[in-house]
């Protein structure tokens, strides 16, 4: 009996072969004891005829090709990776120990030590934080650890939290609110200091309109003037933390311990793009006032101390602005005593820099 025959003697068609034969290579059908003429006929024509091949189909899985696919684009794109490496190392570096540095854990007590050197590079418009330990710092509010509220004096727990919470506001509207930044009235954050505090409001009424050593806004806040300094970017890195005690007369007392770390460059046109990062580190004593022993008005506070400590912010003569050097200007900035801006293990104002003195950063 022939390959093309049934045992009834009929024979088969050549679709009916034809639909054997993919059955067969799909592993769907028993293949026949000896192929005839007629059968090696019609595979010969599936090879050949256009659209009657293997790729069409359906039941086909290629599932070893693909596999072997894969691991060509893995083996191409480790190639590419090989050869940036090769071409542009530094680059490679950056990525890793630059600006995408992990996240350090919140400060939730002062350090006992500085941060490691890092290997030194120049901060850039595109990372501004480069070669620098603040490349790992947490941006804006996001950097001031606040504590667990618990009951203090005349305020319970609640209370206690939501002064935290409008301690932790101050700094923002004072130190990282924008236009506040770029040298507008620090409305929001004067809003928060008791009105009735009077050394505080008569510095707050001369210190924009005639700034001096005592009289100066950036004792409480930070400002730059845009004529001359542009902020790079959108981000001011932060480390810090609030603590509280129970102060005078059953008040809340917070101290905050905050590092602001600015990176700007000249703002006339057609600059060199020279990046400098001004890096201020302020302590503010807040006192929440019982209203029955402290005139005081709701949601205010007032202030029992504030000193900083800066490096590239000027040193001339008080302007109420920052004044950062650049180029050859930072030679006159060089007289100072030296003080390492991202040490956070001692107190400020230890006699480096304390607002009316400058310090020489020995890193920025």
């Amino acid at each position: 009996m022939g390959a093309g025959t049934e045992p009834d003697g009929s024979s088969r068609s050549d679709e009916e072969w034809e639909r054997f034969l993919c059955e067969s290579v799909a592993g769907t059908a028993d293949a026949p004891k000896e192929p005839s003429a007629r059968a090696r006929d019609v595979a010969k024509r599936l090879r050949t005829e256009p659209g009657r091949g293997l790729e069409g189909w359906r039941s086909y899985t290629p599932a070893r090709p693909k596999r072997r696919t894969g691991w060509y684009v893995v083996g191409l794109l480790a190639s590419l990776v090989l050869l940036v490496v090769a071409l542009a190392p530094g680059r490679i570096v950056d990525l890793f120990a630059g600006a995408d540095s992990p996240p350090l854990a919140a400060e939730t007590a002062r350090p006992t030590q500085a941060p490691p050197a890092k290997a030194a590079q120049r901060p850039t418009m595109d990372e501004p934080f480069r070669g620098s330990p603040a490349a790992s710092w947490a941006s804006g509010a996001a950097g001031i650890t606040v504590p667990k509220a618990g009951a203090v004096g005349w305020m319970s727990a609640a209370e206690v939290e939501r002064a935290l919470a409008r301690s932790r506001d101050f700094l923002v509207a004072s130190g990282l609110d924008r236009g506040v930044l770029r040298g507008e009235r620090p409305e929001k954050a004067i809003a928060l200091i008791n009105p009735h505090q009077k050394d505080v409001q008569d510095l707050l009424k001369t210190a924009f309109q005639t700034p001096s050593e005592k009289n100066d806004p950036l004792l409480l806040f930070s400002r730059f003037q845009t004529s001359r300094t542009h902020l790079v970017g959108d981000i001011v890195k932060t480390r810090g933390r609030l603590t509280y005690r129970e102060g005078e007369r059953g008040a809340l007392e917070v101290t905050a311990d905050v590092t602001f770390v600015y990176p700007v460059t000249r703002a006339e046109a057609g600059g060199d793009d020279e990046v400098v990062r001004t890096i201020v580190r302020r302590e503010l004593v807040l006192s929440w006032d019982d209203p029955d022993k402290v005139i005081t008005e709701p949601g205010t506070f007032s202030i029992v101390s504030y000193k900083y400590d800066m490096t590239n912010g000027g040193c001339g003569a008080p302007t109420g602005y920052f004044t950062p050097p650049f180029g050859t200007e930072r030679r006159a900035d060089e007289a100072g005593t030296e003080v390492d801006p991202y040490d956070r293990s001692a107190p400020v104002g230890r006699g480096e820099s304390s607002g009316d003195e400058c310090g020489r950063a020995t890193r920025s």
